[in-house]
């Protein structure tokens, strides 16, 4: 009887243990929930994270190309250098998450919430980011060449010398943003609202910025070379220096 006890006591022991460890589950695929757990340089390539609780995480340097993770909760979490390519994230919740130096070619982030994020470094070239939530995030020297950002929201962020060329920013809200020195030939600005921006030194050579709002904004020695800025509000704009759509420099 004594022994039936102690086999059973053993077994339980076993099966709470083994319940106890949700990164081994996570990583052996019997489970997805995962606040606070250290991940980091895990390999979850092609993982089905959808909807999965990741909330402060520690997922710096994993390897997350081609994961599911739509509508996952990864709020505080460190994803700092993460390979994040390819990565379905639509709808997934990251405010606060930290992303500097993440590899972010062509993920989805269609609807995210990114406010307060820290992506400063990060190579996001061809990224899907309509309507997704940038507020106050970090994204300073960051590549979003040829993203598409169609109505996000990046009032306050900080967007300094990052590459906005050839992206697509249709209707964004950029009020107060920070783009100063910033890349953006060729961006697609199209009533966009960049009311009281800082674009100091930014390049907006052959910019699409029909309709857009540049009220109070500082265009102070930007190039606006060859830019369309049809219907353009610029009420109160500092043009100090700033090189115009006809070539001449505006005093």
């Amino acid at each position: 009887m004594m022994l039936y006890l102690a086999l059973g006591f053993l077994f339980a022991s076993a099966i709470v243990g083994w319940a106890a460890d949700p990164a081994a589950d996570l990583l052996a695929g019997r489970g997805r929930d995962c606040p606070g757990c250290n991940l980091a340089g895990a390999n979850l390539k092609r993982f089905d994270l959808r909807e999965a609780d990741l909330a402060g995480a520690n997922l710096a340097h994993a390897n997350l190309h081609r994961a599911r993770l739509a509508g996952a909760n990864l709020a505080g979490a460190n994803l700092t250098g993460a390979n994040l390519n390819k990565i379905d994230l639509k709808r997934a919740n990251l405010a606060g998450a930290r992303l500097g130096e993440a590899m972010l070619y062509e993920a989805d982030l269609s609807g995210a919430d990114l406010s307060r994020a820290d992506l400063s470094g990060a190579m996001m070239g061809s990224s899907h980011l309509t309507l997704a939530i940038l507020e106050a995030a970090n994204i300073a020297d960051a590549d979003l060449a040829d993203a598409r950002m169609l109505g996000a929201k990046l009032k306050g962020a900080d967007l300094s010398r990052s590459d906005l060329s050839q992206t697509t920013l249709r209707r964004a809200v950029l009020t107060g943003a920070k783009l100063e020195a910033g890349g953006l030939v060729h961006a697609d600005l199209k009533a966009a609202d960049l009311s009281g921006a800082e674009l100091r030194g930014a390049d907006m050579m052959r910019a699409d910025l029909t309709g857009a709002n540049l009220s109070g904004a500082d265009l102070k020695g930007a190039r606006l070379l060859l830019a369309n800025l049809t219907d353009a509000k610029l009420d109160g704009a500092d043009l100090t220096a700033t090189i115009m759509p006809d070539g001449t420099t505006h005093e």
